[in-house]
């Protein structure tokens, strides 16, 4: 070798971080959708994400979903280990129903003390709270079996469920690869005339991307997974979300986080 490599000898200067703000994602390891959702929605030149994946196994039925809870705390210690997050969202919606909320935040917070936390079930009820709905319609991908939860989540959040359909899907992959014009399709046949907001629920379905356009068919606000998690995450980090063309929500201010201990 006949380079010389030299040291510099002048001061580094060092930012306290690589990015401003830090959102940890929790995935299922089946996931397709959640982050380039949230590369779209969440990330900007202050906003980073970091992504790490939970064990999961379809089918899609509660106690497959409920299984994943011990694996939180592991999963949540792995995201910038030693680093402090802004807020760390669980990607998976019926899961947090059939967790609990507070049992996934504990299990989150083990690993990452004091973090908010962010579950789709809780974003989406803060989503149709800012709009001020109280009759909804609801669209899921999953069974009958694998809803029925989720229909009783949103009533014990206050509100009438005026209209409930799934789609009888038990495969998160095959929940991602629902078209987006088949998906606005079934959301249009889902909304009941008398609702007064659509929540979509399921991190898998591409949904997100086709709310303002499924909002302008409907004429009423439409709130998905991925879209109030990501609306949740930036007020979380003190961000404003003003994209175009992501639905209505995400210019509304989040109303004070409740559901969740610490978190939204």
């Amino acid at each position: 070798m006949t380079v010389r490599i030299e040291q510099a000898t002048a001061p580094i200067g060092f930012d306290a971080r690589a990015i401003e703000k830090r959102v940890g994602l929790i995935l299922l390891a089946t996931d397709h959708t959640t982050e380039s959702d949230f590369h779209r929605l969440v990330v900007s030149d202050r906003v980073g994400t970091f992504a790490t994946r939970v064990e999961y196994a379809n089918p899609t039925t509660p106690e497959n979903l409920r299984a994943m809870q011990p694996r939180l705390t592991e999963a949540a210690a792995l995201i910038l280990p030693g680093e402090d997050l802004d807020v760390v969202c669980f990607g998976c919606t019926s899961a947090s129903v059939v967790i609990g909320d507070a049992a996934v935040a504990a299990a989150i917070q083990a690993a990452k003390p004091g973090v908010p936390v962010v579950t789709p079930a809780a974003a989406g009820v803060l989503g149709l709270k800012a709009f001020g709905a109280r009759c909804i319609s609801v669209l899921t991908p999953y069974t009958p079996e694998t809803s029925a939860p989720m229909a009783g989540y949103f009533e014990a959040a206050g509100f009438q469920i005026d209209r409930f359909i799934c789609l009888g899907l038990d495969d998160d992959r095959e929940m991602a690869r629902i078209s987006r014009a088949a998906l606005i399709e079934a959301a249009v046949a889902a909304m009941h005339e008398g609702s007064e907001a659509l929540f979509i629920s399921c991190t898998a379905l591409r949904s997100a991307s086709v709310a303002a356009e499924l909002e302008a068919r409907i004429g009423r606000p439409v709130v998905t997974s991925n879209q109030s998690s990501a609306w949740a995450c930036l007020h979380h980090c003190g961000i404003a979300p003003s994209l175009a063309g992501t639905g209505r929500l995400m210019a509304l201010p989040m109303p004070a986080p409740s559901l969740l201990t610490g978190g939204a």
